[in-house]
């Protein structure tokens, strides 16, 4: 039934956009040979199973009769019959079984013997039977493809009681992340928060350089989409790192900004002033951060799905951050400047 079902799935799993090398594990193939002793049979002889069983064993599969020594060294003695009386079905129909009354009965008079193709292994995890299905995803992000999966699955295959289906791999690794990046990344960018509004003691100060995190996304959104990568779990972390460099950034272009209000200087010619004067430092902060990643960008070899991906979330989104750094936080600033002197 497990190899049934498994095949079932297989067929759906080929006929998704994105599935590539579907293959289910062979758990067959290995031919065996059944005895099935005639009780019937061995009852007018007199023969109880145990003694056919005795013989099948000792001849076919051998006994330790004994041990030989050598020295120090121990080495047991295995009986068995020769191959040629033992190697083909017929010649184990021909092994000879021995009567209460000394008579010899050939085995295939006494048993039925026939050759089936059975399991070549049997693998189990939690006590329960499982096979396994494989599938490479190109084309496609993993989670969209295991739900439309999932939903043909469901529809067009019937499992019987008892039988269920579970997703691991990649998928069951990138589940896992995500639900801690969900708890991590708001509890980071809420002490980063906490950090800002306790250095610059202004709210909107605090909140004008979180801007810079949705100008940050833009360009790691827009990279990853003309690269043609998936949003996965190393690019959530290149998003993180990104999170990072803006708000550095941001932290360096306000404090000016807030330094040439301080001084005197209204507010639009600050804004244009500190915009043209930070133009160096914001691009210094983003140009080694960018070339430290260029040889991850272009990497080929083992590891590159996930240094790939993580770089390209950060020098796409560096360069929109930069540029909109430099024109929104300026343009936008004299709202937030404005509000504060009117509460101070």
């Amino acid at each position: 039934m497990l190899k049934q079902k498994a095949e079932e799935i297989a067929t759906v799993l080929r006929s998704i956009p994105g599935s590539a090398d579907v293959q289910v594990a062979q758990v067959t193939g290995t031919p065996q040979l059944i005895i099935t002793i005639d009780r019937h049979k061995i009852a007018r002889y007199g023969i109880n199973v145990a003694d056919i069983q005795e013989v099948i064993r000792s001849s076919v599969g051998g006994e330790v009769a004994g041990e030989l020594f050598e020295g120090i060294r121990r080495f047991s003695i295995f009986v068995r019959y020769p191959e040629e009386f033992r190697d083909s079905p017929d010649a184990i129909r021909n092994i000879l079984i021995k009567t209460p009354d000394g008579k010899l009965v050939p085995l295939g008079q006494l048993a039925r013997i026939e050759e089936v193709v059975g399991p070549r292994q049997i693998t189990r995890e939690n006590n329960q039977r499982f096979i396994t299905i494989q599938c490479n995803v190109t084309g496609i992000d993993i989670g969209t493809f295991v739900k439309k999966a999932q939903e043909r699955i469901e529809k067009e295959v019937q499992l019987p009681a008892g039988y269920f289906i579970t997703w691991g791999g990649q998928f069951e690794l990138q589940q896992e992340a995500n639900r801690r990046l969900m708890v991590v990344i708001p509890i980071t960018l809420f002490i980063i928060f906490i950090l800002l509004f306790s250095a610059f003691h202004s709210l909107r100060s605090t909140l004008l350089i979180f801007l810079n995190i949705p100008l940050a996304l833009v360009g790691g959104v827009v990279s990853l989409f003309i690269s043609g990568q998936n949003l996965s779990v190393p690019s959530t972390v290149g998003f993180i790192a990104l999170f990072g460099i803006a708000l550095l950034n941001g932290i360096v272009l306000v404090t000016y900004l807030n330094q040439l209000v301080r001084d005197g200087m209204p507010v639009d010619e600050a804004s244009v002033r500190g915009a043209c004067l930070r133009v160096r430092p914001v691009l210094m902060t983003a140009l080694v951060q960018a070339f430290g990643m260029v040889p991850l960008l272009l990497s080929q070899g083992v590891g590159s799905e996930i240094q790939r991906p993580l770089a390209t979330v950060v020098v796409g989104g560096l360069f929109t951050s930069t540029v909109l750094t430099l024109l929104v936080i300026p343009a936008i600033y004299r709202w937030f400047v404005i509000e504060d002197k009117k509460e101070d």
